[in-house]
């Protein structure tokens, strides 16, 4: 019988640098998109790397103590458009009842 060493975390998200894979992937694209627009400046600093660690750390302390996926999540809200209801709307609409009991 072979026996091989399992990771005993498995129910623990992917976490890098102490961001999940998609805050890196949103924080490298963001760096590409400025660097590829702003590179041959000669204020390179501060339209390239300062935005991107400021992306950083609003991701590091503002997701602090949302769930996983968070960024996702809400991304897909505020794309999404329409009305966000628990219920499906009503089938038919009646007038609340009155006190003798007549519709106006």
């Amino acid at each position: 019988m072979r026996v091989t060493d399992v990771s005993k975390c498995l129910d623990r998200k992917l976490m890098m640098l102490g961001f999940e894979v998609f805050d890196i992937l949103a924080i490298f694209i963001v760096l590409s998109v400025l660097n590829f627009v702003f590179g041959q400046t000669a204020l390179k600093a501060l339209f390239v790397w300062a935005p991107t660690l400021v992306l950083a750390l609003v991701l590091r302390y503002g997701k602090r103590g949302k769930p996983e996926k968070y960024l996702i999540h809400w991304l897909r809200f505020q794309i999404k458009p329409g009305v966000h209801s628990a219920w499906a709307p009503p089938s038919r609409i009646e007038p609340p009842p009155t006190l003798n009991g007549a519709h106006r």
